[in-house]
């Protein structure tokens, strides 16, 4: 690969860069990513933020590439994120897609990676290399040294502070630049350091790209927002992270954060939404009849919630017909259904019709008390809500992996607790949640009823149950 230094000049500095990311790779960036590419060359240390849907991840690779085009010898470029699948399934994927397609005759150059780029890596002549590097493992970020040495944290948010800190021995030396990228997460970790500007950090230039922007920019759908901020409430840590890109104190009364819930996330696309085959199937059903509550039902094999759908409007046999095929085509499986209101009646007719389902009455008291048998609960609605936490805790033990699914987001992250003098815990009332947000959260009380099924007691310790 041989290049015409003179033709590289054009495309160092600050103008350089943006003239490098149309001319040669023919990509056409929105005003804040020219922001953004601009401010690399200038500052050589940028954290940005923002709303979900900013073209980050092509941003990131147009970098790579450009550093690893006009730095001519020994540079070495580290790509990293929170998630090994991010690199993978997202940021090399667009690496390879604008190095295969741009226009590199225009620098007397050839393009032509051999199969190294599709195993997350790229060499180049003059001992130029980039690749991949997992974040949960400091000893591969903190060896690199070169000439020019660049760290690109991809979805930085819940990148390990002990990877940022691996990283900082490279800036001592060289020509060196670093990009975190993220929509924002909780108020702690590196990233919101950085991005909060505290004291030690104000090598950083810090970007926020606001919705506006975004939308000014064609990037994101205005009604796209709009009906996001329907959904999820305007004050929620969702809609506020997701759609307005800025960090929100998580209210310490929060049962479930957001974060538990993306985590989750990730599991189950690292699992590819199965549990294990010989696993038994459990149903979460919760229903309902009219009015804006939906039928849910979640199911549940092994630690993984593999789905999570709904019904709107079905009467008692309707709803009972549709659990009964569920079980039917699961032989190792069993309902456990929700018996307040028309539940009471879909219970009945399944237990008519001799299917494996169980009546839980969230009402009921409870002797159950939570993994370190130190808390009680004020009812078994409280203690499923605790055990659906301890089971999306990342810390915990066989966490459980759920589905992508906007609305079981919102409910999951919706409710508060909180703890009494006397050692019992209790959950915000359901018809609380719904004056507050204006919706039932008809999706997480399906899984909660799903999860329940690995705590659930014998009959002889808990009379609510027929296990």
């Amino acid at each position: 690969m041989a290049q015409d230094e003179a033709k590289l000049t054009s495309y160092r500095g600050e103008d350089g860069v943006v003239k490098f990311v149309r001319d040669i790779l023919r990509a056409s960036p929105t005003p804040y990513q020219e922001k953004i590419l601009r401010a690399l060359v200038a500052y050589r240390r940028v954290a940005v933020h923002g709303p979900h849907g900013l073209g980050k991840t092509a941003l990131a690779a147009w970098f790579v590439l450009w550093v690893m085009t006009v730095h001519t010898e020994d540079v070495k470029v580290v790509t990293t994120a929170s998630a090994w699948r991010q690199l993978t399934h997202y940021l090399w994927p667009e690496i390879r897609k604008w190095a295969l397609s741009g226009r590199w005759s225009d620098l007397d150059m050839q393009m032509r990676p051999g199969k190294e780029l599709f195993e997350e890596k790229l060499a180049l002549p003059g001992g130029r290399q980039a690749f991949a590097a997992a974040s949960d493992k400091a000893e591969t970020i903190e060896g690199a040294h070169a000439k020019t040495m660049v760290y690109v944290f991809d979805e930085s948010k819940a990148i390990p502070i002990k990877t940022w800190d691996a990283a900082e021995g490279a800036f001592s030396t060289g020509d060196c630049y670093a990009l975190a990228i993220s929509t924002p997460g909780e108020q702690s970790g590196r990233f919101y350091d950085i991005c909060a500007r505290k004291v030690g950090f104000d090598h950083w230039h810090v970007i926020h790209v606001t919705l506006e922007e975004a939308i000014q920019a064609g990037r994101i759908d205005r009604q796209w927002a709009n009906t996001m901020r329907d959904q999820w409430g305007e004050n929620s840590e969702v809609y506020q992270q997701r759609v307005l890109g800025v960090f929100v104190d998580s209210d310490a009364r929060q049962l479930i954060p957001l974060s538990w819930v993306e985590a989750a996330n990730e599991r189950f696309r690292m699992c590819e939404g199965k549990g294990p085959a010989d696993a038994p199937v459990f149903y979460g059903v919760d229903p309902a009849y009219t009015g804006a509550d939906q039928t849910a039902i979640a199911t549940k094999r092994g630690d993984v919630i593999e789905d999570v759908s709904a019904l709107s409007h079905r009467d008692t046999m309707e709803t009972a017909g549709r659990v009964k095929h569920l079980l039917d085509a699961a032989p190792n499986s069993r309902a456990l259904i929700d018996v307040i209101g028309i539940g009471a009646g879909v219970y009945n007719r399944l237990r008519e019709q001799r299917a494996k389902a169980t009546s839980v009455d969230v009402r009921k008291k409870t002797n159950m008390r939570d993994s370190t048998g130190l808390y009680k609960f004020e009812n078994l609605r409280a203690y499923l809500w605790w055990n659906a936490r301890e089971r999306l805790n990342p810390a915990g033990e066989n966490p459980v992996a759920l589905p992508p699914h906007d609305l079981l987001t919102r409910d999951l992250t919706t409710p508060t607790y909180e703890h009494h003098s006397s050692g019992v815990i209790k959950v915000e009332k359901k018809e609380d949640m719904i004056a507050r947000t204006g919706r039932s959260p008809d999706y997480a009380d399906a899984v909660l009823l799903a999860l329940f099924a690995d705590a659930a007691p014998p009959l002889h310790f808990y009379d609510a149950l027929e296990w």
